[in-house]
């Protein structure tokens, strides 16, 4: 008999099955949230092609990308809000959050997501994807309020991301380790191929966006001169950079072959990261799979969510380096000011004693 796959609905049934007494809700809103991201991850991958479809289907005459998005938060909103397993939703797309309506049975769970991360690189045919976040109502007796969704990224049940990319795949964690799901488009299902995913201790790549130096605190910036100084700077090994300035492209990366990303805080603003549907999300996937998560002076999962829409700086991956970080924010006097070069007597246009 051929080898028997297992699918995203089979490993959900046998999750529920390890806790007795399971209503069998939260398999179906995991379900549910995959079911939404094929749709998205079709309306993603026909680019330009479903362009007149998506003016059809979206009544508000958006400019590009951010109508991509719209697109893709209408689809999670009209697939999961009648399914039953949810009080209440928050996206990066409302002002708000959005209840259950009255008609629909209420859940007593909450979702909070990106419905398309790194919208910015859909026109130039780069990784996007879609985060997730779900949540316990406090009390699913009575409609959600704003304060349900503010609870700190230690209290997720489960917590993860799909990429849309040559290949489509969901990657998530129920608090069990981390698993990732390629999209079978032949069976129309997500296949468990990733299981237990774990992120390297150590590194030798980083992700960060190095236009931002002349904004970023003497910490961040000790880190990454240390690390462009390669073989004759402290750390006495060369280091690779990169930035996609696709979230889920960057943690994907970094689950399966290490590193760091940074984000940090910044002169301009005190986070970029959403906390409730971006970094908690991240985090909880990230320390699930062995790495670590930090705004550079806490543990993300910790952070108290303050509004839905609070942002955080977001620093996330190998342990150590993460730890080193951590470390150098605890000595903030250390480490070069800016001097408007970021990559000193070695740049890249000229050797270094040139």
């Amino acid at each position: 008999m051929p080898e028997r796959l297992e699918t995203l609905t089979r490993y959900t049934i046998a999750q529920e099955h390890r806790h007795p007494g399971s209503s069998g809700e939260f398999s179906a809103l995991l379900n549910v949230v995959a079911t939404a991201t094929k749709i998205i991850a079709n309306q993603v991958t026909r680019g330009r092609i479903g362009d007149g479809d998506a003016a059809q289907a979206d009544s508000v005459s958006l400019p590009e990308p951010r109508r991509l998005d719209a697109i893709a938060n209408d689809i999670m909103v009209a697939e999961s809000e009648w399914t039953g397993p949810l009080a209440g939703l928050l996206s990066e797309q409302m002002s708000g959050f959005h209840p259950v309506p009255t008609e629909f049975r209420r859940g007593k769970y909450l979702l909070a997501f990106d419905p398309l991360d790194g919208s910015s690189n859909i026109d130039v045919n780069l990784p996007v994807g879609t985060i997730f976040s779900v949540l316990r109502c406090p009390d699913d007796s009575r409609a959600p309020g704003e304060e349900d969704f503010l609870q700190p990224g230690v209290r997720q049940v489960c917590a993860g991301f799909t990429l849309y990319g040559p290949a489509t795949m969901l990657v998530l964690t129920t608090g069990d380790g981390v698993d990732g799901f390629t999209l079978d488009r032949e069976i129309g299902a997500f296949v468990l191929t990733h299981p237990r995913m774990r992120i390297p201790e150590d590194t030798s790549g980083f992700a960060i966006n190095a236009a931002n130096e002349r904004f970023w605190e003497r910490p961040v910036r000790r880190y990454v001169h240390e690390c462009l100084a390669g073989v004759d700077g402290p750390r006495g090994r060369d280091f690779n950079m990169r930035w996609v300035a696709s979230l889920v492209a960057d943690t994907f990366h970094i689950l399966t072959r290490g590193g760091v990303y940074l984000y940090p805080f910044d002169t301009r603003s005190p986070g970029r990261v959403s906390l409730l549907y971006g970094a908690n999300p991240i985090a909880f996937v990230v320390e699930q799979a062995g790495g670590a998560a930090t705004t550079g002076l806490a543990r993300v999962l910790e952070v108290p969510p303050g509004e839905l829409h609070q942002r955080v700086p977001l620093v996330f991956g190998s342990r150590r380096e993460v730890e080193r970080i951590e470390r150098y924010h605890r000595e903030p006097e250390e480490g070069p000011r800016f001097d408007a070069s970021l990559f000193g007597t070695r740049s890249l246009f000229r050797p270094a004693g040139h």
